[in-house]
């Protein structure tokens, strides 16, 4: 079908993607300069200037509402993942959940991180809770859920594959973008690249001083 050739063309540029930054680094840290935080005052690939968060209202696991638009002033950071993945996502809850525990507790506050489902039949609120646990993310990050149509223009507005439309749980995008107080999209950090707990507390504190 043709969304399978697409998925498939857009698997195939990520792994690339990834490879070559992966590749860089090693060369990098061969000479002692992967040591040295990347230019600019974020870290991360920065998206175009101006671009703002897509409003959406969605329940958490807990059966609490979340609204996109209601977080504003905060720094919210979203990831899309899928509790059966195997691969990506126990990382990136894992080390989000860790690098928001390096914050102190007056910045924790001003910090909102969410996880949304790219498989919602899969997704139950016990398998969200368990898998949240077992990366030790459990009250660190909040995992929203919905039916593939409530969820099907939130994928749509943010750019997401997921991982319904694949048909496999480690088959979808993942990665974790930085909102900052106004709602702008300032950071993207990437799992095979650049996603490590220092990141994360450097990216959230940036945010905080750059828009406050």
């Amino acid at each position: 079908m043709k969304w399978l050739a697409v998925a498939a063309t857009i698997v195939v540029l990520a792994a690339a993607a990834a490879a070559a930054a992966l590749l860089l680094a090693s060369r990098d840290s061969s000479s002692g300069s992967a040591r040295r935080p990347p230019a600019g005052p974020y870290r991360g690939s920065r998206p175009p200037a101006g671009i703002r968060a897509p409003d959406f209202t969605l329940r958490d696991y807990r059966g609490k509402t979340v609204r996109m638009a209601s977080l504003r002033g905060r720094i919210v950071l979203t990831t899309f993942v899928d509790s059966a993945c195997h691969e990506a996502c126990p990382i990136i809850l894992a080390r989000l959940a860790r690098g928001l525990r390096m914050l102190d507790p007056e910045t924790r506050r001003v910090v909102t991180a969410l996880a949304i489902t790219v498989s919602p039949p899969v997704d139950t609120r016990a398998r969200v809770r368990r898998f949240l646990r077992e990366r030790g993310a459990l009250g660190e990050i909040d995992y929203l859920l919905g039916g593939v149509r409530q969820l099907r223009p939130v994928w749509k507005a943010y750019g997401i594959l997921p991982a319904v439309d694949t048909g496999n749980a480690d088959v979808h995008s993942a990665d974790v973008r930085v909102f900052d107080r106004r709602g702008e999209w300032v950071s993207t950090l990437h799992t095979a690249v650049d996603l490590t707990p220092e990141n994360v507390a450097h990216v959230i504190r940036t945010a905080l001083r750059q828009s406050s």
